[in-house]
């Protein structure tokens, strides 16, 4: 069964946001971006199981773009859900730390204001949204170099 064009990118993204996501395996993460490069490297291995001929450069990092991007915005409302289950958890914890420390009434006030409402998912994807984008797009670059075809030596025609 054939992928269609942008299937590729769609199961890398959708790999990247689910891992990226979950709450002790995301933690791999912090070491490089792994399963955004991972989702990257994924991207260019479908691609590359479509084609008998290379797959061009351009459609690896194309795909690579698409499925940072969409991995960032399932990370970003899967995070959303799981910080709206865990309640006011979080916030607590950061709130205590700021108590017991030295930072200006003004510059406390500011971060709490920044973790109520919605300002924090939006600096949350403002964050996501470009670190995956050119992560995933390394990723591909890289699945390239493990996966991309040889083109074949040309023929003697004579």
């Amino acid at each position: 069964m054939a992928m269609g064009r942008h299937q590729p990118a769609l199961l890398g993204g959708l790999f990247i946001g689910v891992l990226s996501s979950l709450p002790v395996i995301s933690s791999a993460n912090v070491c490089c971006c792994l399963w955004v490069v991972a989702g990257g490297v994924l991207v260019v291995y479908l691609q590359q199981q479509n084609k008998p001929e290379p797959v061009e450069t351009a459609d690896a990092v194309l795909g690579g773009l698409f499925a940072g991007l969409i991995g960032a915005v399932i990370t970003c409302i899967v995070q959303y859900f799981l910080m709206s289950i865990t309640g006011d958890l979080w916030q607590d914890a950061i709130r205590q730390q700021f108590e017991n420390s030295e930072i200006p009434p003004e510059v406390r006030d500011m971060v709490n204001n920044v973790l109520t409402g919605r300002s924090i998912w939006v600096l949350m994807l403002a964050f996501t949204l470009p670190m995956n984008a050119v992560f995933a797009m390394l990723g591909s670059l890289l699945g390239l170099a493990f996966f991309r075809k040889k083109l074949p030596p040309p023929t003697q025609q004579g």
